[in-house]
């Protein structure tokens, strides 16, 4: 009849809290005739405790609370048999972490990509916004890349119609984030073809050996 509870949970669960304010997690002996050692562990790591704080009851704090603890599991378990355990998984919940604006300067006809984060749990709904309004995304003109915590918007071979200021827009339920992006598209610079470079190069050589070959022999007799 040896069993563990968790915040007087005797099986695995799930606590859902917020960023910040910290979470305390105590684990007690039940049904024991004994002093018995407790562990804990988040993840697959032992957490270190004080001596005192490990028959019987034990007890951790998670302070503070932050986004890389949303998923972890904190784990407490039996020292003479590990098999005798209760998991809890933290469900950390927090607004989309967005904010600010950027510049990007690009020549017509190149690529350029604009990325937000869009990290938040739970997970947001995320659009894209030009001039204040919807961004009307054009076949093979437009390319969109998201995953839980990115959100991209690329735009292939830039025009100066494309100049404006485009809006990332994240929202959920906890809040809403959205950063500015101001595009400037600028006159293609004209490059030089590196061929026509290698012709003339080619011309003027062979120019000048034709001259050397053709006047050699005055050249001997000053000589």
């Amino acid at each position: 009849g040896l069993e563990l509870s968790v915040n007087n949970h005797a099986a695995d669960f799930s606590l859902s809290t917020t960023l910040g304010p910290p979470v305390s997690l105590s684990c007690l002996v039940q049904n024991s005739s004994q002093a018995e050692e407790l562990l804990w562990y988040r993840g697959d790591g032992q957490v270190d405790l004080k001596d005192g704080n490990k028959v019987n009851v034990s007890n951790i704090c998670v302070s503070p609370v932050t986004e890389s603890d949303n998923g972890v599991t904190f784990t407490c378990k039996l020292a003479r048999d590990k098999s005798v355990q209760v998991s809890v998984l933290l469900d950390v919940q927090f607004p989309p972490q967005l904010s600010g604006e950027e510049s990007l300067r690009t020549e017509e006809e190149k690529d350029v990509t604009m990325s937000c984060n869009a990290k938040s749990n739970p997970q947001a709904q995320t659009a894209w916004y030009k001039n204040n309004n919807s961004l009307t995304l054009e076949q093979n003109r437009y390319q969109l890349y998201q995953t839980s915590e990115v959100f991209q918007l690329s735009i292939i071979k830039v025009q100066k119609s494309d100049n404006g200021t485009y809006t990332c827009v994240v929202k959920s339920p906890l809040g809403e984030g959205r950063k500015d992006f101001h595009l400037i598209v600028e006159d293609k610079k004209p490059v030089f073809p590196m061929e026509a470079v290698i012709a003339a190069v080619v011309v003027v050589t062979v120019t000048v050996l034709f001259g050397i070959v053709a006047r050699r022999d005055k050249i001997f007799k000053v000589w």
